[in-house]
């Protein structure tokens, strides 16, 4: 048996960033603006860790819905072949649809 704990960590927005601001002439650190915000180019990373050796399996998605999820699924399954594996997870509503529930769902193929 496997076990893996997986959740999904977003929106993270890719960008780069400017270099650190340095000081200002008083000595106080200069802050760099925060941009954070729900545009549409965000993306949301699914993680999965394997507490046994601490192997851990990421994909990124434009979305957080079943569809995603599922396909995240497939790949924490293909990781690991052999055995049963028990996901450990919230209880966030794409976790606990339908389609996720149920095998063989054609949107999980």
């Amino acid at each position: 048996m496997t076990v893996i704990c997986a959740d999904e960590l977003g929106p993270v927005i890719p960008r780069t960033f400017p270099p650190a601001p340095a000081w200002s002439p008083n000595g106080r650190r200069i802050k760099a603006e925060l941009d954070y915000s729900r545009r549409p180019e965000k993306t949301w990373v699914y993680g999965g860790l394997r507490p046994a050796d601490g192997q851990a399996l990421t994909m990124t998605a434009s979305s957080r819905h079943s569809v995603f999820y599922q396909r995240f699924l497939q790949l924490l399954e293909d990781a690991n072949p052999t055995g049963q594996i028990w996901i450990v997870t919230d209880n966030l509503s794409s976790h606990n649809s339908l389609s996720t529930r149920t095998p063989g769902c054609p949107s999980r193929a």
